[in-house]
């Protein structure tokens, strides 16, 4: 019987600047993780009735293999010994890196200069696979510093227990720092703020003592600022009290955050619609 390997850490690829820096981020994940790198890029051949002319596929297809090697190349000069896979795939790109996440340790993406647009596209593949990814997802945002803390955000909600779980094993691989975070909208919750970050803690083993801080805000853009000292940010993609696929904190981070940001899921995504997007899109973006 074949064994099953190790789970990879999966970047997804798309011959951009944005992509490129997935990778690089993602040859320093696998290599803390003692993980193979596994390179994506997914090929798309469109319906042949749409167009006039037979377009010259074969070209595209060598262009989308020539990605697929760059990035490839790009991890092996960013981490030297690092173990990477390239993969081209056809189909659509969203079903392609879902199934990937199903059996991947981490799944990386580019951030697609989302900060440059006033609303987040819910058909967009990051917006797609931060929603309903099977394991961790990451995005390469900014400059990594070269120190800092794991920065968790925690609001009471189950998704961002398990936010700080992740973030308290990966600051413990690391060997750096953690601290716990949480804001308040107005002044007269600070009680209350100070009880849920005591609660946060207490339930993730081995946190005792970590340092916490409490904030005054609205809550989006303190992350926001509370971000640009940090090393990673680590949260859910739901609040508290939300059903939504993403919520409205987690879009505005996925937008703006100022370092690279994990998005904790701990339950499986639906995987119901036959083209690989959200049937509830309009949740993405209230």
């Amino acid at each position: 019987m074949q064994m099953p390997g190790p789970a990879p850490v999966v970047v997804g690829v798309n011959g951009t600047a944005a992509g490129l820096a997935a990778v690089r981020l993602g040859a320093r994940e696998a290599v803390a993780r003692g993980q193979p790198l596994r390179v994506v890029h997914v090929f798309t051949w469109p319906s042949a009735r749409h167009f006039d002319d037979a377009p010259d596929w074969s070209s595209a297809r060598r262009a989308a293999g020539a990605i697929v090697a760059d990035a490839v190349s790009t991890a092996a000069r960013t981490v030297p010994g690092v173990h990477v896979q390239g993969l081209l795939l056809d189909g659509l790109p969203v079903r392609e890196l879902l199934r990937q996440s199903r059996t991947a340790d981490l799944i990386v993406l580019g951030d697609d200069d989302l900060a440059t647009i006033p609303r987040l596209p819910p058909e967009s593949v990051l917006v797609q696979i931060v929603s309903r990814s099977r394991c961790p997802a990451i995005v390469a945002r900014g400059v990594r510093p070269p120190a800092g803390p794991v920065l968790a955000a925690v609001d009471g909600s189950a998704c961002s227990l398990l936010a700080l779980r992740l973030a308290a094993a990966e600051a413990r691989r690391r060997d750096i720092a953690i601290e716990v975070v949480h804001v308040v909208e107005r002044s007269g919750l600070e009680e209350e703020g100070r009880r849920l970050l005591a609660a946060a803690v207490a339930a993730v083993p081995g946190l005792c003592g970590v340092p916490t801080r409490l904030f005054v805000g609205e809550p989006a853009s303190t992350l926001v600022r509370a971000s640009r000292r940090a090393r990673m940010m680590v949260v859910g993609p739901r609040g508290a009290g939300g059903n939504s696929l993403l919520g409205a904190v987690a879009q505005q981070l996925l937008r703006r955050c100022a370092c690279p940001t994990v998005f904790v899921h701990g339950t499986p995504a639906d995987d119901g619609s036959a083209a690989g997007t959200v049937p509830q899109a309009g949740a993405l973006i209230s």
